[in-house]
């Protein structure tokens, strides 16, 4: 649910105290954000650092946990664990990175829930920041799904997987990353394969798509949006193909798991009046054969989902077997 004044609540257990916050940090390639949240879960603070991003991992995890205290000494509570969604594979378990982009410098590799346990004195769990905004839209949100698709449409694609009320990560932490599945173009990928959902439905390549049919120049997909609202054939174009390809892509998931709801966030969902019409066309033609209607919604919480998705990630950790 959305509260007033300081913004987000979510339910937290009962056990962890008034004098007591739990942090939530979303770890960017060029931004580090945290929410301070009490014990009735309400947002006492928020703040964000730039992200040294090229400094290495020592230096991320320096900049992550000098936030988390500032927010703490700013409205004086104790910080009992904190909860990271950050970019990457994650090692769920351990919460060491196991595969990052070129953009993170000594990130691959790095030991990040060590290192900040030692750095913050506190528990803390770390998760891939793509489960962390599923986890954050569900939980916080008070959609009360159990089953759900996760999507980001940002510079790339990622996806998340929740299952009976859990997220699913899979044998090598990959599970849902559906900007990677094939089929729908022969564009190649920024992975290298062919075809990716991602050459069609990210912020990056619905401009890099744009630019191809007009041999124009466009900033970003922002912009292809603002000509697409003013009539530009070519832009419309562009969205009609994200759409389609979004939601053929949600459909052979939700087929393929059973799954009722896509939730899709990121900055491309801006522009979900240019996307949505594609969308409902698809579902139209290619809907789930359980005969079931496939909800595809966009996200609600906007950039506070990962840092509340990681709160909740720490908070069911600290919580009794069974307890969420």
């Amino acid at each position: 649910m959305i509260g007033q004044e300081h913004g987000t609540t979510m339910p937290i257990d009962s056990h962890t105290t008034r004098e007591n916050g739990l942090v939530g940090i979303d770890i960017g390639g060029t931004k580090i954000a945290a929410l301070l949240v009490n014990a009735e879960g309400t947002v006492l603070a928020r703040g964000s650092v730039p992200a040294p991003a090229a400094l290495g991992g020592g230096a991320m995890a320096d900049a992550a946990a000098e936030l988390a205290r500032a927010l703490a000494a700013e409205v004086d509570v104790s910080l009992a664990a904190a909860g990271v969604g950050a970019a990457g594979v994650i090692d769920h378990e351990t919460g060491t990175i196991r595969a990052a982009s070129a953009t993170f410098v000594g990130w691959a590799g790095f030991p990040l829930a060590d290192e900040l346990e030692t750095r913050l004195g506190i528990p803390v769990r770390v998760e891939n920041d793509v489960n962390a905004f599923l986890l954050g839209e569900v939980a916080a949100a008070g959609r009360g799904e159990q089953d759900v698709l996760g999507v980001m449409l940002g510079t790339g694609v990622g996806g998340a997987l929740l299952i009976d009320g859990d997220l699913h990560h899979g044998p090598h932490g990959a599970a849902g990353e559906i900007g990677h599945t094939p089929g729908y173009s022969e564009l190649v990928c920024t992975c290298g394969q062919i075809g990716h959902l991602e050459t069609l439905a990210s912020g990056t390549s619905i401009a890099l798509r744009y630019q191809e049919r007009t041999d124009g120049t466009v900033t970003d997909a922002r912009e292809v949006a603002d000509r697409a609202r003013n009539g530009d054939a070519d832009a419309i174009a562009v969205f009609d193909a994200a759409g389609r390809a979004l939601a053929l892509a949600c459909a052979s998931a939700a087929t393929i798991l059973d799954l009722p709801c896509a939730i899709v966030g990121g900055g491309v969902t801006a522009a979900w009046d240019l996307l949505e019409p594609a969308i409902a066309r698809t579902l139209g033609t290619d809907s789930p054969v359980s005969g079931i209607p496939l909800r595809i919604i966009p996200a609600v919480l906007g950039s506070d989902a990962v840092a509340l998705g990681a709160i909740e990630t720490a908070r069911r950790a600290l919580a009794p077997a069974g307890a969420h």
